[in-house]
């Protein structure tokens, strides 16, 4: 009969063993600290939710009927929505959204944006010189008129908002 080979604990088997065990224990509670941060923050799976206020749309001026309408929208939910169509049952034509490049400091041009960021917790503020909502003024709109708007988003349900006619001044935004 051949004696049986038993394993037999030493000491730098034992340190190996619980090294080899700390590493998955510590990603563990590294990632539940973490969890639990975002939890309690209140922001945790929670979705986008939307508010839209100060909507505005500038009266055009000369000739042309091309005008921009401003709204600040603001993300109190924990994950980033887009701004992706504006829609107006009192305007004729097509509407877009647009944003403005810098060709140097005194040039600018406008360009169409597919979508405008909504981030979780901010606020996007439209104005003349960044992202606006491109349209054709209805006739006769004069300044204090109401005009509806319906923003639709990537996640969220549509807001709809009401946006004042007023004269575009020189010290906006």
């Amino acid at each position: 009969m051949t004696e049986r080979n038993l394993w037999r604990p030493t000491r730098r088997r034992l340190t190996v063993t619980v090294l080899a065990a700390l590493a998955p224990v510590a990603a563990c509670s590294l990632a539940l600290g973490g969890l639990t941060t975002w939890v309690g923050a209140g922001t945790a799976g929670s979705p986008a939710r939307i508010t839209v206020s100060n909507g505005r749309v500038l009266l055009p001026y000369g000739d042309s009927r091309d005008t921009a309408a401003l709204f600040d929208i603001a993300n109190a939910g924990g994950a980033d929505d887009r701004l992706v169509n504006v829609t107006s049952t009192a305007t004729h034509g097509r509407i877009t959204l647009s944003g403005h490049r810098m060709l140097d400091g005194r040039t600018a041009y406008k360009v169409d944006v597919t979508s405008a960021g909504v981030p979780a917790g901010g606020v996007l503020s439209m104005s003349p010189r960044g992202v606006d909502v491109t349209l054709r003024a209805g006739a006769g709109w004069q300044a204090g008129d109401l005009v509806p708007f319906t923003l639709h988003f990537e996640h969220s349900a549509p807001a709809e908002t009401i946006a004042v006619v007023i004269r575009p001044s020189g010290g906006g935004r």
